[in-house]
């Protein structure tokens, strides 16, 4: 648990123990869990769990408590839980905040929170060698914590570091008790290919504060995994690779761009476009599946398209501030409540968007990074993504590989599947599915291959 400020009445409710709530963003649904237990100084200390999206706890920073409501903040997310406690103290009527939306949230006390095994979750013992590794990223002072995994037999191996995406992911990128990357890199040593996999920086056992890391800085700690395995007698350094999904999927791109140790790399769900372009795509589509009406809609992408280019515009913090206020000033009321932008809450809104790795990421150019790429390129993307749309994003992918020069990429979409590369009917995949085998297998046989053609041309 982690120490958070709190603010107590006379009479405060009891807040202490577990609370389990389900949260809806489109059709995604959502498992919340707060931690909350009474500290030694009288406070409160406690912890927050996406249960379907990480099994690791955020922090609580503060508890403030009145006589009958609570709010919960989430520095590390940006976020915040506010409710009311009904007259038996057992449930909380509340709002989730983020990102200038509020949604609906209802937490109710529970005994114990629920734990779920995957049937593609791998099982002990493996045929394999599996090994906790721990090495420093110096330029940020960050130790970063992972699993290395080795197949049996003689080296050096082709090796692959795998770059979760985007939140305060674990190694295994666990998501709704999935761990996608616990099953990739058990697929992929099984082929032969070592895999490190690694806590996010502040996830887990890795140090560093993730709440205002940008790309780059989290470039530099995948920077600092290569440079490990390259220190390793196991790994062929001539044969070390990047598998990024979705915002790992714009990281790897820019260290592949960057350093001519990366021999190829893989996206999972990348990004070719803007991430504020993808961010309207996102909050669009959600609006959309709760009736939003064009109106609506086209407000909405309006106003988004406005705001992101005033904070990619101005360096200046002041400035850029000033600018939002004058558009914002421009909104009726009843825009301004569409949006979630209130005037009780413009001046929480503006520092969301002032936040340093939010502005360096909203004016990072994915595609002229991509153009920059000279190794080779797997991009895959399942049509039925409802986070970064692959038709669109593979199109921009392979437009900006070929204006770069580069001939050695394969761009495939798959019919039926995910963000996740799920086989899922709409956004949503299945319970029994972490990632599609064919997936799977498409990118150990492609890892393959890359790597032979590497050690062939070497010769």
């Amino acid at each position: 648990m982690s120490r958070g400020a709190s603010e107590s009445p006379a009479t405060p409710p009891n807040v202490a123990g577990k609370w389990l709530g389900t949260i809806t963003f489109g059709s995604v649904k959502l498992r919340i869990a707060f931690e909350v237990s009474g500290s030694e100084g009288g406070g409160y200390t406690g912890s927050m769990r996406s249960i379907d999206q990480s099994g690791s706890g955020i922090p609580i920073s503060a508890v403030k408590l009145n006589s009958d409501s609570l709010r919960l903040e989430m520095d590390v997310m940006r976020s915040a839980y506010e409710g009311k406690f009904t007259t038996d103290g057992n449930t909380i009527e509340g709002n989730w905040l983020q990102h200038g939306t509020t949604t609906p949230l209802v937490m109710k006390r529970v005994d114990k929170f629920p734990e779920v095994i995957r049937p593609q979750t791998p099982k002990k013992p493996y045929p394999y060698l599996e090994e906790e590794v721990g090495y420093e990223n110096p330029s940020a002072k960050v130790r970063i914590a992972g699993s290395l995994t080795l197949p049996e037999g003689k080296g050096p191996f082709p090796a692959v570091l795998l770059i979760v995406g985007s939140g305060p992911l674990d190694r295994d990128e666990t998501v709704s008790f999935h761990k996608p990357f616990l099953v990739l890199a058990d697929h992929l040593t099984r082929q032969g290919i070592a895999v490190l996999r690694v806590d996010k920086r502040g996830v887990g056992k890795t140090t560093g504060d993730l709440a205002e890391a940008t790309i780059q800085e989290l470039a530099d700690d995948v920077r600092a995994g290569v440079e490990y395995l390259k220190g390793r007698k196991e790994i062929d350094s001539k044969q070390i690779g990047l598998l990024g999904h979705s915002e790992g999927g714009v990281v790897g791109p820019i260290l592949a761009s960057q350093s001519s140790d990366v021999a190829f790399l893989v996206m999972l769900a990348g990004l070719g476009q803007n991430n504020g372009d993808i961010i309207i795509f996102q909050k669009s589509l959600a609006a959309r599946e709760r009736g939003a009406d064009e109106k609506t809609l086209a407000l909405m992408r309006s106003w988004y398209e406005r705001l992101y280019a005033l904070v990619r515009e101005d360096t200046d913090p002041a400035t850029a501030e000033k600018k939002i206020r004058a558009l914002h000033a421009t909104l009726t009321v009843e825009e301004k409540e569409k949006l979630g932008w209130p005037d009780s809450r413009l001046d929480r809104e503006i520092a969301d968007q002032l936040r340093r790795h939010w502005r360096y990421d909203v004016r990072h150019d994915p595609r002229a990074t991509l153009m920059k790429v000279r190794c080779p390129v797997l991009a895959l993307g399942g049509e039925k993504d409802m986070l970064v749309p692959a038709k669109e994003n593979l199109a921009i992918i392979e437009e900006a590989l070929k204006a770069g020069g580069n001939t050695r990429f394969t761009v495939r979409e798959f019919a039926g599947l995910n963000h996740g590369f799920q086989t899922a009917h709409t956004g949503a995949g299945s319970d029994e599915e972490t990632m599609s085998p064919l997936v799977l297998q498409t990118i150990s046989n492609w890892i393959i291959a890359t790597t032979s053609t590497i050690r062939t041309d070497a010769r």
